[in-house]
């Protein structure tokens, strides 16, 4: 074997050396999951933790709070993103210098977002002092409580800020590159502009409608900043309290945070299976129009 056969070997070394670390630090989380941690003196395979876990109703309702914020959050991100390409592409401003402006949130970091959406709708923030100053509100205290509300609407507003560029930037360059013949072969037929859309752009754009999909729910679920930052003292989103249990001053309360990650890895997983055999689906379908 040469110098030159190496080379490609010695370059995929580092990213190879990151994913061994990443694979043990996965397994020996889910192994102190089941209560094996030597440095705790816990060396007992046992489900107790997860058994206490989903005994525990402040647990479990962390839980559906993730599952919700994520939710809530992806699905309008994607209404409005689906929405917003359609009519870049239709105006053409997807081929404007201006439409750059437009990626600008993805690059802008979470924290970031988070003082934004406490310095803008919070109580005491930019739209309640001027909701208060033309007399809309008595007090900057009427303001729709958007920042540490039990709804986790300042979270959800922050991710839908973030999200929908992305999707934008996804499905606006798929939906230029569809073939503008079969729309207007669509409307000669008699289907209106939005009957085209819906029955012919849509269903082509699909399967990256819902891969976007898929990466926004999953990023948010286990996403930390927002809820941290912006949500309230209670009930904590899953990745707070798992955060909060794995920083407990007794190093045996370790295992129930590493219950925590397991389930958002669980979670997180079969969501990506679901995607893998919705798409396979959908190629399939594919395949068999284009045969008939």
């Amino acid at each position: 074997m040469n110098k030159k056969s190496l080379v490609p070997y010695l370059m995929l070394m580092p990213a190879m050396a990151m994913l061994a670390v990443f694979i043990y630090g996965l397994f020996n989380g889910i192994l102190q999951s089941f209560g094996l941690l030597k440095s705790a003196g816990l060396n007992k395979f046992t489900l107790e933790y997860y058994s206490e876990t989903f005994r525990n109703g402040n647990l479990l309702n962390s839980i559906k709070v993730s599952l919700i914020i994520s939710a809530v959050s992806s699905v309008i991100a994607v209404i409005l993103g689906v929405v917003l390409s359609y009519l870049f592409c239709r105006t053409g401003f997807v081929n404007k210098r201006a439409y750059n402006i437009f990626k600008l949130p993805i690059v802008i970091p979470h924290i970031v977002v988070a003082t934004l959406v406490i310095n803008l709708f919070s109580q005491s923030g930019l739209l309640a002092r001027l909701c208060n100053l033309l007399g809309i509100i008595g007090s900057q205290q009427e303001f729709i409580p958007m920042v540490f509300d039990e709804k986790f609407k300042g979270v959800i507003l922050g991710y839908v800020w973030k999200e929908v560029p992305f999707i934008v930037l996804v499905v606006a360059t798929i939906m230029s590159n569809i073939d503008g013949n079969l729309g207007e072969a669509a409307q000669n037929l008699g289907a209106s502009p939005f009957k085209a859309f819906i029955y012919v752009t849509l269903p082509l754009c699909f399967p990256s409608i819902a891969m976007v999909f898929i990466i926004i729910f999953t990023y948010s679920f286990g996403a930390y900043e927002l809820p941290m930052l912006l949500g309230p003292t209670f009930p904590k989103a899953l990745p707070v309290q798992a955060y909060i249990e794995y920083t407990h001053p007794e190093l045996a309360h370790r295992p129930y945070a590493m219950v925590l990650n397991t389930i958002m890895i669980v979670i997180t997983i079969a969501f990506a299976i679901a995607y893998h055999f919705l798409i396979k689906k959908i190629n399939k379908k594919v395949e068999v129009r284009a045969y008939d």
